[in-house]
């Protein structure tokens, strides 16, 4: 990922984090006629010196045969974006040296994949993937409530994937090479737009901008 020393993430407690807050991630790796890729809920573990990844994919999936052979994987995890309007800058009413950007925040994870096809580790990983989502919810809903033959049926379609973390990174980039002024004006802007994908940028130009 290209990165720059303004926006460089490399703490793993906070990459961590992102993760947990952004667990669908974007599944990539090669395949005999090319990249493949893949959106997947992931669970992070605290496992091994980097973190462990654990998720499942669909036996009709090709991608898992792929990693079998050839086990290189990057997951992709794609937290807040917002376009960024040169508008918002007071720097352009000075000079008019400004031009539009993206800012966003993204972590990536690379690893070498393992394919799991034991039936009591999917039933573990799915149970926990279950409990970890339903607990938000008023009535939240367990895989004990599914009849057991539909779940045993339900566990055969699936297979496994554990990655430990080789290689981790993160990017957010926040307006952090603007000048204060302008990160200012950012968030002013993005919070005056008042939608909630708006507003978690505005607080993410904030913390990271010291503004």
């Amino acid at each position: 990922m290209y990165q720059v020393p303004h926006f460089r993430e490399t703490e793993l407690p906070v990459l961590h984090d992102h993760i947990r807050a952004h667990p669908l991630g974007l599944l990539i790796s090669p395949g005999p006629e090319g990249v493949i890729a893949n959106a997947i809920p992931f669970l992070l573990y605290a496992e091994g010196e980097r973190g462990t990844l654990r998720a499942h994919l669909s036996r009709g999936n090709p991608q898992w045969q792929a990693l079998r052979d050839t086990p290189a994987a990057l997951v992709v995890f794609q937290g807040v974006d917002r376009y960024i309007t040169p508008n918002w800058y007071p720097q352009k009413t000075i000079d008019q040296k400004v031009v539009p950007t993206w800012n966003y925040a993204i972590v990536q994870a690379r690893g070498t994949a393992r394919i799991i096809e034991d039936a009591d580790w999917l039933r573990t990983h799915v149970s926990a993937l279950t409990d970890t989502h339903e607990g938000r919810q008023p009535q939240p809903w367990s895989l004990a409530d599914a009849p057991e033959r539909f779940v045993a049926g339900q566990l055969k379609g699936i297979v496994g994937l554990e990655i430990p973390i080789a290689a981790i990174e993160g990017k957010f980039k926040a307006s952090q090479n603007r000048p204060v002024a302008d990160r200012a004006g950012v968030a002013e802007g993005l919070t005056a737009a008042g939608e909630a994908e708006a507003l978690a940028m505005a607080a993410l130009v904030r913390a990271r901008g010291g503004v």
